[in-house]
Protein backbone atom coordinates (compact mmCIF):
# COMPACT_ATOMS: atom_id res chain seq x y z
CA UNK A 1 0.00 0.00 0.00
CA UNK A 2 1.39 3.83 -0.89
CA UNK A 3 0.60 6.02 1.82
CA UNK A 4 -0.50 9.11 -0.07
CA UNK A 5 1.00 12.78 1.68
CA UNK A 6 0.34 16.27 1.14
CA UNK A 7 2.33 18.73 1.61
CA UNK A 8 3.22 22.28 1.41
CA UNK A 9 7.03 22.83 -0.08
CA UNK A 10 9.13 21.27 -2.41
CA UNK A 11 11.59 20.28 0.15
CA UNK A 12 9.23 18.03 1.90
CA UNK A 13 8.42 16.08 -1.79
CA UNK A 14 11.90 16.22 -1.66
CA UNK A 15 12.79 14.62 1.43
CA UNK A 16 9.85 11.87 1.13
CA UNK A 17 11.13 10.20 -2.40
CA UNK A 18 10.66 6.73 -0.39
CA UNK A 19 9.53 3.71 -1.31
CA UNK A 20 5.86 3.47 0.22
CA UNK A 21 5.22 6.99 -0.14
CA UNK A 22 3.57 9.31 -2.54
CA UNK A 23 4.31 12.82 -1.81
CA UNK A 24 2.15 14.89 -3.32
CA UNK A 25 2.77 19.45 -3.89
CA UNK A 26 -0.60 20.64 -2.56
CA UNK A 27 -1.20 24.04 -0.41
CA UNK A 28 -4.12 24.55 1.12
CA UNK A 29 -3.64 28.19 0.75
CA UNK A 30 -2.53 28.85 -2.89
CA UNK A 31 -3.30 25.85 -4.53
CA UNK A 32 -6.61 26.89 -7.29
CA UNK A 33 -8.49 23.43 -6.96
CA UNK A 34 -9.33 21.41 -3.64
CA UNK A 35 -7.46 18.51 -2.44
CA UNK A 36 -6.66 15.03 -4.25
CA UNK A 37 -7.09 12.37 -2.26
CA UNK A 38 -4.38 11.57 0.34
CA UNK A 39 -4.33 9.97 3.95
CA UNK A 40 -1.73 12.54 5.54
CA UNK A 41 -2.04 16.11 5.19
CA UNK A 42 1.02 18.04 6.58
CA UNK A 43 0.38 21.66 6.41
CA UNK A 44 0.77 25.74 7.34
CA UNK A 45 -2.10 27.56 8.98
CA UNK A 46 -3.83 29.40 6.20
CA UNK A 47 -3.52 33.11 5.78
CA UNK A 48 -6.58 32.84 4.28
CA UNK A 49 -9.43 31.71 7.00
CA UNK A 50 -12.16 30.84 4.08
CA UNK A 51 -9.48 27.82 2.73
CA UNK A 52 -9.60 26.64 6.51
CA UNK A 53 -12.93 24.15 5.51
CA UNK A 54 -10.69 22.23 2.93
CA UNK A 55 -9.34 20.01 5.11
CA UNK A 56 -12.94 18.32 5.68
CA UNK A 57 -13.09 17.86 2.39
CA UNK A 58 -10.07 16.30 1.63
CA UNK A 59 -11.34 12.25 1.02
CA UNK A 60 -9.42 9.45 2.62
CA UNK A 61 -8.22 11.82 5.07
CA UNK A 62 -6.40 9.79 8.09
CA UNK A 63 -4.12 12.01 9.29
CA UNK A 64 -3.12 15.99 9.64
CA UNK A 65 0.09 16.86 10.97
CA UNK A 66 0.44 20.78 11.39
CA UNK A 67 3.73 22.71 10.66
CA UNK A 68 3.40 24.80 13.86
CA UNK A 69 2.16 24.25 17.62
CA UNK A 70 -1.01 26.66 17.02
CA UNK A 71 -3.95 24.03 16.04
CA UNK A 72 -7.19 25.59 17.22
CA UNK A 73 -8.49 27.21 13.34
CA UNK A 74 -8.59 22.95 12.18
CA UNK A 75 -9.92 21.28 15.19
CA UNK A 76 -13.65 21.73 13.65
CA UNK A 77 -12.21 21.12 9.56
CA UNK A 78 -10.93 17.46 10.72
CA UNK A 79 -12.89 14.65 9.55
CA UNK A 80 -14.23 11.41 11.67
CA UNK A 81 -11.59 8.81 12.19
CA UNK A 82 -8.80 11.49 11.91
CA UNK A 83 -5.42 12.23 13.88
CA UNK A 84 -4.22 15.77 14.32
CA UNK A 85 -0.59 15.95 15.64
CA UNK A 86 1.54 19.46 15.80
CA UNK A 87 5.21 20.58 15.33
CA UNK A 88 6.07 20.96 19.32
CA UNK A 89 9.65 21.36 19.97
CA UNK A 90 10.61 22.73 16.37
CA UNK A 91 8.84 26.56 16.84
CA UNK A 92 9.14 27.10 20.21
CA UNK A 93 13.13 28.76 19.50
CA UNK A 94 12.31 30.86 16.53
CA UNK A 95 8.84 32.28 18.45
CA UNK A 96 10.66 33.01 21.81
CA UNK A 97 13.44 34.87 19.71
CA UNK A 98 11.09 36.96 17.54
CA UNK A 99 9.02 37.89 21.12
CA UNK A 100 12.77 39.49 22.69
CA UNK A 101 13.28 41.38 19.39
CA UNK A 102 10.09 43.08 19.48
CA UNK A 103 10.72 43.80 23.21
CA UNK A 104 13.99 45.15 23.01
CA UNK A 105 12.75 46.75 19.74
CA UNK A 106 9.92 48.48 21.86
CA UNK A 107 11.59 49.33 24.92
CA UNK A 108 14.72 50.63 23.13
CA UNK A 109 13.20 53.03 20.69
CA UNK A 110 14.64 51.66 17.55
CA UNK A 111 11.85 53.09 15.16
CA UNK A 112 12.68 55.95 16.35
CA UNK A 113 15.96 55.92 15.09
CA UNK A 114 15.39 54.20 12.71
CA UNK A 115 13.41 57.05 11.37
CA UNK A 116 15.91 59.54 12.50
CA UNK A 117 18.74 57.27 10.29
CA UNK A 118 16.29 58.32 7.46
CA UNK A 119 16.26 61.64 8.14
CA UNK A 120 20.25 62.04 9.03
CA UNK A 121 19.39 63.85 12.17
CA UNK A 122 21.70 62.49 14.83
CA UNK A 123 19.56 62.77 17.76
CA UNK A 124 20.06 60.75 21.28
CA UNK A 125 17.40 58.57 22.85
CA UNK A 126 16.48 58.35 26.00
CA UNK A 127 14.73 55.12 26.31
CA UNK A 128 13.45 51.97 29.01
CA UNK A 129 14.76 49.04 28.90
CA UNK A 130 14.51 45.41 29.65
CA UNK A 131 16.91 45.25 32.58
CA UNK A 132 15.16 46.46 35.83
CA UNK A 133 11.59 45.63 34.41
CA UNK A 134 8.61 43.63 35.68
CA UNK A 135 7.71 41.31 33.11
CA UNK A 136 3.75 39.20 33.08
CA UNK A 137 4.34 36.35 30.85
CA UNK A 138 1.40 35.53 29.88
CA UNK A 139 1.42 31.48 29.11
CA UNK A 140 3.91 28.62 30.26
CA UNK A 141 3.82 26.38 27.66
CA UNK A 142 6.65 25.48 25.29
CA UNK A 143 6.42 28.96 24.14
CA UNK A 144 6.22 30.61 27.08
CA UNK A 145 9.12 28.85 28.93
CA UNK A 146 11.30 29.42 26.14
CA UNK A 147 10.70 33.57 26.37
CA UNK A 148 11.25 32.87 30.16
CA UNK A 149 14.49 31.75 29.38
CA UNK A 150 15.86 34.16 27.11
CA UNK A 151 14.27 36.61 29.59
CA UNK A 152 17.10 36.25 32.35
CA UNK A 153 19.68 37.44 30.97
CA UNK A 154 18.04 40.76 30.45
CA UNK A 155 17.91 40.94 34.11
CA UNK A 156 14.69 41.91 34.60
CA UNK A 157 12.99 42.67 38.24
CA UNK A 158 11.01 40.45 38.19
CA UNK A 159 8.95 37.38 35.76
CA UNK A 160 5.75 36.88 36.80
CA UNK A 161 4.20 34.09 35.10
CA UNK A 162 0.25 33.47 34.33
CA UNK A 163 -1.19 30.01 33.12
CA UNK A 164 -4.76 28.84 33.70
CA UNK A 165 -3.52 26.72 36.34
CA UNK A 166 -1.01 27.58 39.63
CA UNK A 167 1.57 25.20 39.69
CA UNK A 168 5.15 25.21 40.98
CA UNK A 169 7.48 24.05 37.69
CA UNK A 170 10.53 22.10 38.04
CA UNK A 171 12.78 25.10 38.40
CA UNK A 172 10.59 26.49 41.28
CA UNK A 173 9.33 28.89 38.93
CA UNK A 174 5.67 30.02 40.57
CA UNK A 175 2.90 30.44 38.07
CA UNK A 176 -0.64 32.33 39.15
CA UNK A 177 -3.99 31.81 37.88
CA UNK A 178 -5.26 33.54 35.40
CA UNK A 179 -7.53 34.77 37.77
CA UNK A 180 -5.04 36.63 40.29
CA UNK A 181 -4.08 38.78 36.86
CA UNK A 182 -5.99 41.64 38.00
CA UNK A 183 -4.06 42.00 41.09
CA UNK A 184 -1.31 41.25 38.60
CA UNK A 185 -1.21 43.92 35.36
CA UNK A 186 -0.52 47.42 37.29
CA UNK A 187 2.85 45.83 38.41
CA UNK A 188 3.84 45.41 34.97
CA UNK A 189 6.21 47.61 32.81
CA UNK A 190 5.95 44.73 30.12
CA UNK A 191 3.27 41.83 29.20
CA UNK A 192 3.83 38.94 26.86
CA UNK A 193 0.84 37.10 25.60
CA UNK A 194 1.91 33.98 24.90
CA UNK A 195 -1.56 31.97 24.93
CA UNK A 196 -3.58 29.69 22.97
CA UNK A 197 -6.75 31.08 21.08
CA UNK A 198 -9.54 29.29 22.62
CA UNK A 199 -13.16 30.51 23.88
CA UNK A 200 -11.48 31.93 27.18
CA UNK A 201 -9.01 33.58 26.08
CA UNK A 202 -10.89 35.50 23.25
CA UNK A 203 -10.58 39.24 24.07
CA UNK A 204 -9.03 38.99 27.28
CA UNK A 205 -6.98 41.53 26.94
CA UNK A 206 -10.05 44.00 26.54
CA UNK A 207 -10.50 47.39 27.43
CA UNK A 208 -10.54 46.44 31.46
CA UNK A 209 -7.43 44.50 30.98
CA UNK A 210 -5.56 47.17 29.22
CA UNK A 211 -7.02 50.27 31.74
CA UNK A 212 -5.11 48.39 34.52
CA UNK A 213 -1.46 48.90 33.03
CA UNK A 214 0.51 51.79 34.45
CA UNK A 215 1.12 54.45 32.09
CA UNK A 216 3.50 53.72 28.84
CA UNK A 217 3.19 49.99 29.73
CA UNK A 218 4.44 47.54 26.81
CA UNK A 219 1.98 45.04 24.96
CA UNK A 220 3.39 42.14 23.37
CA UNK A 221 1.33 39.60 21.38
CA UNK A 222 3.12 36.55 20.30
CA UNK A 223 0.10 34.33 20.42
CA UNK A 224 -2.76 34.55 18.39
CA UNK A 225 -4.45 37.90 17.26
CA UNK A 226 -8.37 37.60 18.69
CA UNK A 227 -6.75 37.41 22.48
CA UNK A 228 -6.64 41.45 22.11
CA UNK A 229 -9.36 43.12 21.53
CA UNK A 230 -8.21 45.57 18.99
CA UNK A 231 -10.41 48.38 19.04
CA UNK A 232 -9.61 49.07 22.72
CA UNK A 233 -6.24 49.21 22.30
CA UNK A 234 -6.23 51.28 19.51
CA UNK A 235 -7.83 53.54 22.11
CA UNK A 236 -5.03 52.82 24.69
CA UNK A 237 -2.67 53.92 21.36
CA UNK A 238 -4.17 56.80 20.28
CA UNK A 239 -4.12 58.33 23.36
CA UNK A 240 -0.73 57.54 23.70
CA UNK A 241 -0.84 55.92 27.26
CA UNK A 242 0.50 52.72 25.96
CA UNK A 243 2.83 50.32 23.60
CA UNK A 244 2.33 47.83 21.86
CA UNK A 245 4.49 45.09 19.58
CA UNK A 246 2.22 42.64 17.93
CA UNK A 247 3.30 39.80 15.64
CA UNK A 248 -0.09 38.59 15.35
CA UNK A 249 -3.27 40.28 14.86
CA UNK A 250 -6.94 40.77 14.76
CA UNK A 251 -8.04 40.77 11.86
CA UNK A 252 -5.31 38.48 9.76
CA UNK A 253 -3.94 39.33 7.37
CA UNK A 254 -3.89 43.01 8.86
CA UNK A 255 -5.52 45.12 5.63
CA UNK A 256 -4.05 47.65 4.15
CA UNK A 257 -5.42 50.76 5.31
CA UNK A 258 -6.66 49.59 9.33
CA UNK A 259 -5.26 51.93 11.71
CA UNK A 260 -2.82 49.61 13.60
CA UNK A 261 -0.19 50.17 10.70
CA UNK A 262 0.03 53.47 11.87
CA UNK A 263 -1.17 53.33 15.26
CA UNK A 264 1.49 55.62 17.95
CA UNK A 265 4.13 53.29 19.67
CA UNK A 266 3.07 50.78 18.16
CA UNK A 267 5.46 47.53 16.29
CA UNK A 268 3.40 45.41 13.84
CA UNK A 269 5.44 42.48 12.00
CA UNK A 270 3.25 39.48 9.80
CA UNK A 271 2.76 36.65 11.81
CA UNK A 272 6.69 35.82 11.23
CA UNK A 273 7.95 34.62 14.38
CA UNK A 274 8.31 31.39 13.63
CA UNK A 275 10.04 32.46 9.70
CA UNK A 276 13.53 31.22 9.70
CA UNK A 277 15.97 29.37 8.05
CA UNK A 278 16.23 27.44 11.41
CA UNK A 279 12.83 26.75 11.84
CA UNK A 280 12.21 25.25 8.39
CA UNK A 281 15.12 22.49 8.84
CA UNK A 282 13.46 21.87 12.65
CA UNK A 283 9.61 21.76 11.51
CA UNK A 284 10.52 19.69 7.78
CA UNK A 285 12.42 17.43 9.51
CA UNK A 286 10.14 16.47 12.17
CA UNK A 287 7.28 16.48 9.44
CA UNK A 288 9.51 13.40 7.66
CA UNK A 289 10.03 11.74 11.24
CA UNK A 290 6.00 11.81 11.49
CA UNK A 291 5.22 10.65 7.98
CA UNK A 292 8.01 8.01 8.05
CA UNK A 293 6.35 6.71 11.48
CA UNK A 294 2.84 6.48 9.80
CA UNK A 295 4.48 3.94 7.43
CA UNK A 296 6.34 2.15 9.85
CA UNK A 297 3.14 1.89 11.89
CA UNK A 298 4.22 3.85 14.91
CA UNK A 299 1.97 5.58 17.08
CA UNK A 300 2.13 9.06 15.90
CA UNK A 301 3.59 11.62 18.55
CA UNK A 302 2.39 15.30 19.33
CA UNK A 303 -0.93 13.72 19.12
CA UNK A 304 -3.47 17.11 19.95
CA UNK A 305 -6.39 16.13 19.23
CA UNK A 306 -7.98 12.11 17.61
CA UNK A 307 -10.95 12.02 16.25
CA UNK A 308 -10.38 8.09 15.90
Amino acid sequence: MTLRVLVPWQRLVDALQIPGIEPILWHINDDPEDAPEAEVLVTERPSNPERRTRVARIKGLQHVHLLSIGYEWVVEHLPPHTTLTNSRGAVEDATAEHCLALILASLRELPQALEQQREQRWERIWTSSLHGSTVLLLGAGGVGSAIAERLAPFKPARVITVASKSRTLDDGTVVHRINAIEALLPQADVVIVALPHTARTEKLVNAEFLARLRDGALLVNIGRGPIVDTEALLQELDRGRLRAALDVTDPEPLPSGHPLWTAPNCVVTPHMAGDTGEFLKLVSELAVRQVRGMLAGDEPFNIVADRG
